[in-house]
């Protein structure tokens, strides 16, 4: 979970509040169990609960179509069958607690190079049978508040202004019933997108694309009946979080860094235990020496940057656990050093 403090830039340049530091939905979807995804979005909606926050910018489920994609790590699967479970599991979670979810980015953004402008040229069956049918999942079986629109266009048509996609699909063939907002600075043509089924425009603008709301509505009836119509799905978003149950701190640290921990666990998968000295190598024997070689270790690199990146409550680095269970017995080389310009052998 986060969030900027009141007294903070909203630019994401600073800290954000801590929060527990669970692991990317990668790591939930390597662990394939929805119970487990659902307890940490009980986790995730205790935390967000805490801090007044009314809805989880996520979960992030988008198809894992190529691994160049740089936030893969924040989507659940290629699979679209596993993204849909897991990302249910994380909505029924989140909202247990009276927090609401954004089940995003809808849809076909697998990319980040050219997303804002890029079309996701899809044939119709695949578009259905793999980057549509998690989203048709966690929406049948979770109902999440809300759904973010992708940048991108689909087949030509920014997803922000697609009455295909907001309404004929995602209302009329799946029954949504909750709020369409955009991704921040996805709306190219305000009219075009409320006629579709975009409700909420994020962020804030200069009141221009307002104006040519109200201005549309004025003079054609098809703009005002789906001015109503968002309005009153506004309306029920603010209500829903109005009514939702108080909850004050302090947050149980301990018991969600657990958890963060066991999920990490689930997570590994072992590809690899080759023999050594006629014995696999895990687990460890007995009394062995152990050699942690690489800075990592030490400073660990365990999240993404921009808007997925938190402020943790707690760290725990691989150096610091193994010489707590072995002591002496652990050894330690950074191998590299953060600075380009450290020679390599005194890094060693």
């Amino acid at each position: 979970m986060r969030k900027q403090a009141a007294d903070s830039d909203h630019l994401g340049l600073s800290e954000s509040v801590p929060a527990t530091c669970f692991p990317p939905a990668s790591g939930l979807g390597s662990a394939f169990d929805p119970e487990l995804a659902e307890r940490v979005g009980v986790a995730l909606g205790v935390e967000s609960a805490i801090e007044d926050v009314a809805v989880i910018l996520g979960p992030g489920i988008n198809i894992k179509r190529s691994p160049l994609c740089g936030r893969n790590f924040e989507y659940v699967s290629e699979d679209p069958i596993v993204s849909g479970v897991i990302g249910a599991g994380l909505v029924k979670g989140i909202q247990s607690q009276g927090v609401g979810s954004s089940l995003k980015h809808f849809a076909a953004n697998n990319q980040e190079f050219e997303r804002m402008t890029a079309s996701s040229d899809v044939d119709p069956r695949p578009l259905r049978e793999i980057y549509l049918r998690g989203f048709e999942r966690v929406v049948k079986d979770a109902q999440p508040w809300t759904v973010m629109c992708s940048y991108n266009k689909i087949n030509g048509v920014y997803a922000s202004q697609d009455p295909w996609l907001l309404t004929q699909v995602l209302r009329d063939e799946w029954g949504f019933e909750g709020l369409v907002v955009s991704d921040w600075g996805a709306v190219n043509d305000r009219v075009a997108a409320l006629v579709a089924g975009l409700d909420l425009e994020m962020p804030g603008s200069d009141g221009a694309p307002d104006r040519a709301v109200a201005a549309a509505a004025g003079s054609d009836p098809a703009v005002a009946a789906a001015l109503d119509a968002s309005a009153g799905r506004v309306l029920d978003l603010v209500g829903r979080a109005q009514v939702r149950p108080a909850v004050t701190g302090p947050l149980d640290v301990d018991a969600h860094h657990a958890l963060a921990r066991e999920v990490a666990g689930r997570s590994i998968v072992l590809l690899k235990n080759d023999a050594v000295d006629g014995a696999p190598l895990l687990p460890l024997a007995e009394g062995a020496s152990i050699a942690l070689i690489g800075e990592f270790a030490r400073t660990p690199r365990f999240q993404g940057g921009g808007s997925s990146h938190i402020n943790p409550t707690r760290v725990d680095s691989a150096l610091d656990a193994l010489t707590e269970a072995a002591g002496d017995r652990v050894a330690f080389a950074p191998g590299f050093a953060f600075d380009a310009a450290a020679e390599g052998q005194d890094a060693l």
